[in-house]
């Protein structure tokens, strides 16, 4: 079917949340996708963080056919050994307490929240502004961006949000605070890296008043900063973490993971998912997380990040970088939305906009040199371009 066709069914049967960009992808591989007249395409993008290891990694692949073949769902109900196995490694690997398994980013939100609340009892959820945690109702209740929020109105009561300050947030918990919800780089928002005196601010009135310190790492953990985990490099340890988007290599699944404090708050009944945790899904992460949890390739994600930064600053256009690791965003002095357009459409290059002037770089933590020198390339011919002059 053609891309015309697609958007017809489209405009008839598809509800418009979305603002898609005109190519339809039909393959992919490492970090390159072909769209379906076989033109080539370089993502560094990576489906918003989620094809970390890039498109179709041989061992996540090899790990789905195997499972898939064998079983694919069960339910809650009984054991797997893919979900029990992807437990251990997730506790080893960070937090060491327990895992609830859920299906994406926002759900890992709504179970930290309930989490908090019943250690808690009706206790507030503290949060910062440029925050982004979902769009479910109890997620975005925790992220306060008038555009996302009041056409929805009313929310979930008992979160409070206030400036990524240190002073701001240690004034707003008290004894009454169930929890500190922070994403250690705010990704939705343009990757805005959260100060290492924040969240030691966070980590220290959180202790004074008996609160849950939760990071949310949907989109910056999974060795996209180039440690496996975020808060690795911040040196705070929070009680519970979100992680999700790269967690399945592709596939969709998300996960709470508390340390030892929090690990036995939630009693059979208190929460579930039909099909979290799956045999397939599972089977997937821990792939992912076998190639991901690799001295190396975070050592090379370390170091080509750095020298993206300083790519970055070079090119035309470009007045900021910011960021950590391969999760990096360009504050432009141009329209970002026109520049990913021209991009996607002449350079054959996949970025997005999280703003008005702010574009966000995603790439494959296994992408190789040449391949991020190429995007480098093509990303300053679309800002050098007629239009951006």
């Amino acid at each position: 079917m053609s891309l015309e066709g697609l958007q017809e069914l489209e405009r008839g049967s598809v509800m418009g949340s979305y603002a898609r960009l005109p190519v339809e992808f039909v393959r992919g591989e490492g970090a390159l996708l072909w769209d379906v007249e076989g033109n080539e395409y370089l993502d560094f993008l990576c489906g918003i963080s989620v094809t970390n290891l890039g498109h179709c990694h041989p061992r996540v692949v090899e790990a789905v056919r195997d499972q898939v073949g064998r079983l694919m769902h069960t339910s809650n109900l009984f054991y797997t050994e893919p979900a029990m196995l992807l437990a251990e490694r997730l506790t080893a690997s960070s937090l060491g307490g327990k895992v609830f398994f859920c299906n994406s980013g926002t759900e890992a939100s709504e179970a930290a929240i309930k989490l908090a609340r019943r250690a808690r009892p009706g206790g507030d959820v503290v949060v910062v502004h440029g925050a982004f945690h979902g769009r479910t109702y109890g997620a975005l209740s925790a992220t306060p961006q008038e555009s996302k929020q009041a056409p929805f109105a009313p929310l979930v009561p008992g979160f409070r949000a206030v400036a990524p300050e240190p002073g701001a947030l240690r004034a707003a918990v008290d004894s009454n605070t169930a929890a500190v919800m922070l994403e250690p780089i705010q990704g939705e928002t343009g990757v805005h890296v959260l100060s290492g005196e924040l969240l030691a601010a966070a980590r220290e009135a959180c202790d004074e008043h008996g609160a849950a310190l939760v990071f949310d790492e949907v989109q910056c953990g999974m060795g996209r900063t180039g440690s496996l985990w975020a808060y690795e490099q911040t040196g705070v340890r929070p009680d519970a973490m979100t992680v999700a988007k790269a967690l399945g290599g592709g596939l969709p699944i998300g996960a709470l993971i508390t340390g030892e404090r929090l690990a036995d708050v939630f009693q059979p009944g208190d929460h579930g998912s039909t099909f979290a945790g799956g045999p397939v899904v599972a089977s997937a992460a821990l792939a992912a997380l076998a190639v991901t949890d690799d001295r190396r390739l975070l050592q090379g994600v370390r170091e080509l990040g750095a020298w993206l930064w300083g790519e970055l600053e070079r090119l035309p256009h470009v007045v900021g970088v910011r960021g950590r690791g391969l999760m990096l965003a360009c504050e432009l002095d141009v329209p970002a939305p026109a520049v990913v357009r021209s991009a996607l459409l002449e350079q054959r290059l996949i970025v997005n906009a999280t703003g008005p002037s702010t574009l966000r770089l995603l790439p494959p933590l296994t992408i190789g040199a040449d391949e991020a020198a190429e995007g480098v390339r093509r990303l300053g011919a679309a800002l050098a371009g007629p239009e951006h002059r």
